[in-house]
């Protein structure tokens, strides 16, 4: 958490802000996040204009007219600020445009990064390097079936696997599968084409209502404007431990898988 729609709701919200707009000012409140700030980012975007905003898996990605593209990582706690009318001691990046705002980018545990890169080495990047397509706006089955074909480890394993989607985190594979009837323990390589083509329609349907929802607000995050994303109330499985199936058919249960909480309904995903 912050999960794809987060972070495609964060670059939506900077767009703009930042589009077109030149940088006047970059300030470092601390040397690190996750790791230290790239030598010379202030002065590699100090100057620059923004061409592009957008988004790879869960980085954001600022592209300049310099040629290079300010990377970012929302971690577990990371959010950008518009314009705050004071700064917090979590406001570990700031900038300013030649407009006169300010952005700020907060992150109490840090566990988020930043860095700044030739944009024509993009995909030479270590985090992009076998980095499977995108879910959105749609999976083509074929894809989707031939990447977990053979696999012998669960779908809800494979679907956090970077190579095979990228993008995936914990919260959306657990209600794709739930919308796919697919239970989370199934071999991915054993599950049948028809199967598989629910899959590939349920995940970018989840990640689409969420990313339209402002994503989901779950402890830290909220949008570049401070407004909460509510996908968090529509969860299907998510966080119901205990509850009814919204299928009416039998009691959400959570398990443990790859050392994270799965949630689903034994009745109706097989």
């Amino acid at each position: 958490m912050p999960e794809l729609p987060e972070v495609e709701t964060t670059v939506r919200g900077l767009a703009p802000v930042l589009q077109g707009a030149r940088i006047a000012r970059v300030e470092l409140r601390r040397p690190d996040l996750r790791k230290p700030f790239p030598e010379g980012l202030g002065q590699r975007l100090t100057g620059a204009v923004v061409t592009r905003l957008w988004r790879r898996a869960k980085y954001g990605l600022i592209d300049t007219d310099r040629d290079d593209t300010l990377i970012f990582h929302l971690g577990m706690s990371g959010r950008w600020r518009i314009d705050p009318d004071r700064l917090d001691r979590h406001d570990h990046l700031l900038i300013e445009t030649a407009a006169g705002r300010r952005l700020a980018l907060n992150d109490a545990r840090r566990f988020g990064f930043v860095d700044l890169v030739p944009s024509a080495a993009l995909d030479d990047y270590p985090g992009f390097v076998g980095m499977g397509p995108e879910p959105l706006p749609a999976i083509d089955p074929a894809v989707l079936r031939a990447r977990l074909a053979g696999k012998a480890s669960a779908i809800k394993l494979a679907l956090l696997d970077q190579r095979v989607i990228a993008g995936l985190g914990n919260i959306y594979v657990c209600e794709a599968l739930w919308r796919a009837r697919i239970a989370p323990g199934r071999k991915a390589g054993s599950i049948g084409r028809a199967r598989v083509a629910a899959l590939a329609a349920a995940i970018p349907g989840v990640l689409a209502e969420a990313v339209a929802a402002g994503g989901s607000s779950l402890r830290d995050y909220a949008q570049p404007d401070g407004q909460l994303g509510y996908f968090s109330t529509r969860f299907d499985v998510y966080g119901r431990e205990g509850a009814p199936c919204r299928r009416g058919c039998g009691t959400i249960r959570r398990r443990v898988q790859g050392g994270r909480s799965t949630f689903y309904c034994p009745t109706c995903q097989r």
